[in-house]
């Protein structure tokens, strides 16, 4: 009769909690993670202008209310999309610059690393979830 080995796992940790920064390597790729989201937004919000641009420069010899009020909505809607984008990019940009200064990946409430995964994700957060949901609770007990 052979004795079986038992083997003890060890819990897997999805992040190491000792850890204080991100290295070099780790911070090139969450730019080059940045740069493309940057480069598809500008496009994005490039495309959103010329459209306003068009729908500017046809304008409507209409004057039919009901189509009025549908462009009219239809350029608020375009409007509202491109300050979102402009917004999007300017945190991109930001994010940016914290990793040139060494600030990137750091939760800005709680001060622990942010795990690199919600980075690669959403690469200009300033929050961890935990930084997060503290925010939402301190909200909460406010209202």
């Amino acid at each position: 009769m052979s004795a079986k080995k038992s083997k003890v796992e060890k819990p897997v940790v999805a992040e190491d909690e000792t850890k204080t920064h991100y290295t070099k390597s780790e911070l090139l790729e969450f730019k080059e993670i940045i740069m493309g989201k940057l480069e598809e937004s500008r496009k994005e919000l490039k495309r959103l202008q010329e459209s306003l641009q068009e729908s500017n420069e046809m304008g409507s010899d209409s004057y039919n209310m009901t189509e009025f009020g549908s462009e009219t909505l239809d350029k608020e809607q375009t409007e509202m999309f491109m300050a979102r984008e402009a917004k999007f990019i300017g945190n991109l940009e930001k994010a940016l610059i914290r990793i040139e200064n060494g600030s990137y990946g750091r939760c800005r409430i709680t001060g622990k690393l942010i795990p690199a995964k919600r980075l690669k994700i959403v690469p200009h957060t300033m929050l961890s979830l935990e930084g997060k949901q503290m925010i939402k609770k301190d909200q909460t007990l406010e209202d």
